[in-house]
């Protein structure tokens, strides 16, 4: 039985945690809930207690609770503080190691595991501010970021900042105390390449890089070492990544191959631009003084076939993804003989994957074929790994 710690600060994605406690009760976890003053705007005190049998806590300076150094026993009962909604303000206390209620103090006074669920409106997420903070609390030893989902938000405005739903955090919390890739480093691509026509324009595709960062924060989160090589996207890299920004296929390969030779894992990700502009040009084209540009375009550099191609000593376990819109399965077998990877990811692209917060896959390699339905990327990303993670214990162990 876990005893799981569950802060509730005040945002509208409160209304979430009566569910998380039924359904964590229900699976055998003892749960306790602190509410911040906000908070209990947003959940009664009365609905969490009737879901966990325990009535919550709220203020620090409790007379009943501090008789006995109440935020001190909740910090050492606790094996994993969940904050979930964890607000704009919220992660900056934590961030910055405020103590001013009773969740960010027994924050700072426990050793427990932290799962941390974000919800705020997209520009509030987006703020330099709390990226900042995020990668700050990402960095620390046994801290889980989840990822905010995309969609519609109470505002009626659209965007990130959506808390993950109750059964997405559960099996996070499971993930949380699985550091079973510490001590792997881990090389990933992800999003587009763009490759110049002049200094206007560019030729790329419609990649939002989605896929890719929700597999580097999967990565992260089981305790790897990752490395984030990623085209320009909207997104922010997870906590405690290091990312290398790259614009051009050129660009992705050279870092790509300088990590590479370093790393257990090698993940394509990316969208790379298959060709690029032969001779762009160094001012605008203007289309009344130069016409219609005739465009030669010459292939960009293979950067999955140019990792698999290392010599043995060099070359980390590697997979690739194969985006098709017709024969899924053929073309990515194909892909994968071709070029020598251990694992592709096939998706039909064709389905409204690119921007969606949503996948399917299949999954190929020398064991054979799996389907995986249609998901949250992040919930695929752990998937993958998972077959990644069989894939490096039979090279550790092949008999």
């Amino acid at each position: 039985m876990r005893h799981i710690l569950l802060g509730i600060s005040g945002g509208i994605a409160a209304y979430k945690s009566a569910p998380l406690c039924r359904e964590l009760s229900r699976i055998g976890d003892q749960v306790r809930c602190v509410l911040t003053e906000a908070a209990s705007t947003f959940v009664s005190a009365q609905t969490l207690q009737a879901l966990t049998g325990t009535a919550p806590r709220c203020a620090l300076f409790d007379p009943d609770g501090e008789a006995a150094m109440g935020h001190i026993e909740l910090a050492r009962w606790a094996d994993i503080l969940l904050i979930a909604p964890a607000t704009a303000n919220t992660l900056a206390k934590l961030a910055h190691g405020l103590a001013d209620d009773l969740l960010s103090t027994l924050y700072l006074a426990t050793d427990a595991d932290i799962v941390i669920a974000p919800a705020m409106n997209h520009l509030m997420w987006r703020h330099p501010a709390t990226q900042h903070n995020v990668r700050l609390l990402g960095a620390r030893e046994r801290h889980t970021i989840l990822p905010v989902g995309h969609g519609e938000q109470a505002c009626g405005e659209t965007g990130p900042g959506r808390m993950l739903e109750p059964e997405e955090i559960i099996a996070a919390l499971t993930r949380a105390q699985d550091h079973s890739w510490r001590g792997i480093r881990l090389t990933l691509t992800a999003g587009p390449t763009q490759e110049a026509i002049d200094p206007v324009r560019y030729l790329s595709n419609h990649s939002s890089g989605r896929m890719g960062y929700a597999l580097a924060a999967a990565a992260r989160r089981r305790g790897a070492q990752v490395t984030l090589i990623s085209g320009p996207t909207a997104l922010t890299a997870p906590g405690g990544c290091r990312l290398i920004a790259v614009t051009s296929a050129r660009d992705m390969h050279e870092a790509a191959i300088e990590a590479a030779v370093e790393s257990d894992v090698f993940i394509a990700a990316a969208a790379v631009s298959d060709y690029r502009i032969e001779n762009p040009v160094t001012e605008k084209h203007k289309k009344d003084r130069n016409g219609i540009p005739t465009l030669t375009l010459v292939e960009n550099p293979d950067i999955v076939a140019s990792v698999a191609a290392l010599p043995d000593a060099r070359r980390p376990l590697v997979v690739g993804f194969a985006a098709e819109t017709e024969n899924l399965h053929d073309h990515a077998r194909r892909k994968r003989k071709k070029k020598r990877l251990d694992l592709i990811v096939a998706n039909d692209v064709g389905n409204n994957v690119f921007g969606s917060t949503e996948n399917a896959a299949v999954l190929i390699d020398d064991r054979g074929e799996t389907t995986l339905p249609r998901q949250s990327k992040t919930a695929l990303a752990e998937r993958i790994l998972d077959r990644i993670t069989a894939l490096l214990e039979e090279v550790h162990d092949p008999d």
